[in-house]
């Protein structure tokens, strides 16, 4: 049987909660599944957050950047080494993307090169209207400089935790961070609802704005009526009940997925060239997706021969994501690093990590892993 890289692994409820959706008929958008599930997710976050349940994790970034009011040409700084759904809403809503390399230390955005920059726009008198920093594999991005940096520039901060569910910085969960932040339970997450987003905030009436314009922005009254344009952008009462039966599990999911990196880490971290992503003290990761680099010229082999090695045995891995700057689409937009993040992706590689592999699977990934880059 083929081992996937990040397979759903459902917890055993979430047949219950489907069943009770279907039992009470509340099969449309709106239902109790659905109010539990924002209110237990909201509980889970703690920070006092309220939550917002949308039909995915790039639709809650779109809600969250359609708040910010932008104009054609105002700057959003964001992650280059992201998902291009963390960047696409920045098209939606005209505004033009500046993208920054990552740390180092966390993989995740630089901090020293968003305050050399912000510091440089704000003597010019032109400040980004938001930033979007990515919290990259599973991994919370430095939230103690970035909130410290976005509070003294007065720039909404919006953090795309979409990778990072059960993940925590310091005492933290990710998802609570920034002014807003947004979450992903898409299939391969490490929770999922089949498809679906959460958009939280501490500011209730940032979420009740944001429900407004999820539900295609109906003015109050008894006849269809509209404002302004919205979208059709909630999550259905029937996802939300899968939700319920997955947030009971999240904890342990990030336990499982934390193993897993331990084993690859503990087999093959003394392995001439292979390197794994780091952990900061301030970060503990929910290891998403166990993420390695290869340096061919240290272990013989670069990250393409290995993967196409395990793809031979029916074992699925997957490069890392390639840098927004480096994409055709965004071919001359402005970027700030050294490219750090272009030899993470030349070399990086996403290895099975899903929580449901079994002990036999993951040894069975090691030992090929082992066998190649030790000849």
């Amino acid at each position: 049987m083929r081992i996937w890289l990040s397979r759903p692994h459902m917890g055993g409820t979430e047949q219950d909660y489907v069943g009770e959706a279907f039992e009470s008929n509340f099969i449309a958008p709106a239902g109790p599944q659905l109010d539990q599930f924002e209110a237990g997710f909201a509980d889970y976050i703690g920070q006092d957050v309220h939550c917002l349940a949308v039909s995915s994790g790039t639709a809650a970034l779109h809600l969250a950047l359609r708040m910010q009011n932008l104009d054609q040409g105002d700057e959003v700084w964001v992650s280059s080494m992201t998902f291009a759904g963390g960047v696409f809403p920045i098209i939606y809503e005209n505004a033009t993307p500046v993208f920054f390399d990552l740390s180092p230390e966390s993989w995740t955005i630089c901090p020293d090169l968003l305050e050399e920059a912000l510091k440089a726009a704000g003597k010019r008198g032109k400040l980004p209207k938001a930033i979007i920093p990515t919290d990259l594999y599973g991994q919370s991005c430095d939230l103690a400089r970035l909130e410290g940096l976005a509070n003294e520039y007065e720039v909404p901060l919006i953090v795309d935790s979409a990778e990072s569910a059960g993940a925590n910085f310091r005492d933290r969960k990710c998802g609570s961070g920034g002014d807003m932040a947004i979450l992903s339970f898409n299939g391969n997450k490490i929770i999922t609802t089949g498809g679906g987003g959460m958009l939280v905030s501490k500011d209730e009436k940032v979420i009740e704005m944001a429900r407004f314009l999820s539900t295609q922005a109906k003015d109050v009254a008894q006849h269809y009526q509209h404002s302004t344009y919205g979208y059709n952008y909630r999550m259905s009462n029937v996802a939300a009940a899968i939700g319920l039966g997955q947030l009971e599990v999240l904890d342990q999911r990030a336990i499982q997925r934390r193993n897993i990196f331990d084993r690859y880490s503990k087999a093959l971290g003394n392995v001439p060239g292979v390197a794994f992503m780091p952990e900061p003290e301030w970060s503990t990761s929910s290891r998403w997706l166990t993420t390695a680099t290869f340096d061919e010229n240290l272990c013989g082999l670069n990250r393409e021969m290995i993967s196409q090695a395990l793809l031979k045995k029916e074992i699925d891995s997957r490069p890392m994501w390639k840098p927004m700057h480096k994409q055709p689409l965004f071919d001359g937009k402005s970027y700030v690093g050294s490219g750090f993040d272009e030899k993470l992706f030349d070399n990086g590689l996403c290895l099975p990590s899903g929580s449901d592999m079994t002990i036999d699977e993951q040894d069975e990934v090691i030992s090929l892993l082992l066998n190649i880059l030790n000849p």
